[in-house]
């Protein structure tokens, strides 16, 4: 779900004072009963305590027991990242395999129902929830979060701002929500239309200074509408106790392959704006409005539909969109030595995401057995073997 708010304890001790762009990666999971892969309503006694003990702060809770969120250390390499997300993907596995359970990457879960889900027993999510109240136990979502490195405050709320027409980009090429509730949704990524229901959520503000950012911050915390920064969950967002700009905005990938693909595009384009001060210099609210739209579109459509070009003043399909994204940062993903993982972006836009997948398994065993149980079964059955391959 991503309300957390504490980064991992490993990225913090272990984050470059340097400016390589280093970056880590987070990723949100639904705990499932392992035989018929439907949501974990309760963690079970000792299953997270025997996790902490192996991954220490590389594993944690979410605000929901159903979920868990697994993070890397601070990496500088493609490769060293995906090797440590298939360790994490794999102990887990293995972990919960001892307990009966298993391990779902995905926005939604496509059969679970929020009715009757259990909160985890924190006084953070205690107040959350709280807070939030129907809406807290609404969020069975999970998300991808990727942090990259930049020490400047100045320069991490800069390149929020310019960032803001490309969030549609990652919410494209992540989708993997296209069921809730045992039901299609019609869109590809639904989890955001569930996760705007909470307040501070959706693109940022368009803050022009550092300082005006910390005017919101301090008024909201001063007012106790907030405790701190991390209660602003924005689709991304200054990192409250890291030097990186935090990505927030894509589904939880069912394909690692996917996850380091969106974090390698994300990371090279954060070289190229912080590189560039000038491109998208002059961004403002209508650029926000726009690209407001193309995240909807985005979420609707996923990598199917087209995106709403302000320059051009016509309709852009998402592929030839991220297609120009990738020539635009070509270079800076060259430079940081993650050019073939960046590249895999495009083989999501040409063959599909994980909610392409989830849609074909669902029409063909739909097809096959004229039960949509039974349909829905096989979709949870490829999602549980997709996220451990």
């Amino acid at each position: 779900m991503g309300l957390t708010g504490s980064p991992s304890g490993q990225f913090m001790r272990e984050a470059c004072v340097s400016h390589d762009y280093s970056f880590g990666i987070e990723e949100e999971f639904f705990v499932v009963d392992g035989q018929t892969n439907s949501v974990q309503r309760r963690m079970p006694s000792g299953f997270f305590d025997q996790l902490k003990d192996i991954l220490g702060d590389s594993v944690s809770v979410e605000m929901l027991q159903s979920q868990l969120e697994l993070a890397t250390r601070p990496s500088t390499g493609a490769g060293s990242a995906l090797d440590q997300l298939k360790g994490l993907r794999r102990t887990v596995a293995d972990v919960a395999a001892e307990h009966g359970l298993g391990l779902i990457a995905a926005g939604t879960h496509p059969t679970a129902t929020w009715d009757g889900v259990r909160a985890t027993r924190a006084n953070r999510f205690d107040g959350v929830m709280n807070d939030l109240k129907m809406l807290g136990e609404r969020s069975m979502v999970c998300g991808l979060h990727v942090h990259v490195e930049l020490p400047d405050p100045d320069e991490r709320v800069d390149v929020m701002r310019r960032m803001v027409p490309y969030i549609p980009h990652f919410i494209a090429l992540s989708t993997s929500s296209p069921f809730w509730g045992a039901k299609q949704t019609g869109l590809m990524g639904y989890r955001l239309a569930a996760f705007d229901e909470l307040p501070r959520t959706g693109l940022p503000e368009m803050f022009e200074t550092a300082a005006a950012y910390e005017r919101y911050i301090d008024a909201m915390v001063e007012a106790r509408a907030i405790t701190d920064s991390s209660y602003v969950w924005w689709a991304i967002r200054p990192s409250r106790q890291l030097p990186t700009l935090e990505l927030r905005a894509p589904d939880s990938c069912t394909r690692i392959e996917d996850t380091v693909a969106i974090a390698a595009l994300y990371r090279a384009l954060v070289r190229f704006l912080v590189r560039n001060r000038h491109h998208n210099k002059d961004v403002g609210t209508v650029d926000r409005a726009i690209a407001d739209e193309n995240k909807w579109r985005a979420q609707r459509y996923g990598i199917h539909g087209s995106f709403v070009d302000l320059a051009q003043r016509r309709a852009v399909s998402v592929r030839d969109a991220v297609d120009g994204l990738v020539h635009l940062v070509g270079e800076d993903a060259e430079a940081l030595g993650c050019l073939d993982a960046l590249l895999h972006v495009r083989t999501i836009a040409e063959a599909g995401t994980s909610a392409d997948v989830q849609l074909a398994v669902f029409q063909e065993a739909h097809h096959r057995t004229g039960k949509r149980g039974e349909a829905l079964d096989a979709v949870k059955t490829w999602l549980a073997n997709a996220t451990l391959q």
